[in-house]
């Protein structure tokens, strides 16, 4: 996903999951928060622009299967994360993340755990160091 479609999701935070949603007929976007998943209420145009550049993101099972984005600290350099994972994996983080966070910005135990949870799916898709993530 480049700089231009992820802004274009007009998404506030650098951290979010989407993924098709039949009841509602579209692509939803949440991001996790203190107070648990928030949803997106924005348009979520640039979206089929992004399934376009990744066709393997239209085969994600709707309800299911969504693309968990990790953008934390893109603006200092840090690599962005992607993953296709079920949607329990995407609210295992946002329990996660309400578990610990701590004060205005989190707090470091909050952050330590999230770089874990991310750890720990690269490891299980497989992924190394120094090799793209996916």
């Amino acid at each position: 996903m480049t700089e231009g479609q992820w802004d274009g999701l007009m998404i506030p935070i650098e951290m979010a999951f989407l993924f098709s949603s039949t009841p509602h007929g579209k692509v939803v976007a949440f991001y996790p928060s203190p107070a648990g998943a928030t949803e997106s209420l924005l348009s979520l145009e640039t979206w089929n622009d992004v399934v376009n550049e990744n066709p393997m993101l239209a085969g994600m099972e709707p309800d299911v299967e969504a693309l968990l984005v990790n953008r934390v600290g893109a603006g200092r350099g840090v690599k962005p994360q992607f993953f296709i994972v079920p949607v329990d994996e995407c609210y295992k983080l946002v329990g996660l993340i309400r578990m610990h966070w701590r004060g205005l910005s989190g707090g470091t135990e909050v952050w330590r755990e999230v770089g874990q949870f991310f750890a720990d799916l690269k490891k299980r898709a497989g992924v190394m160091d120094g090799e793209p993530d996916a």
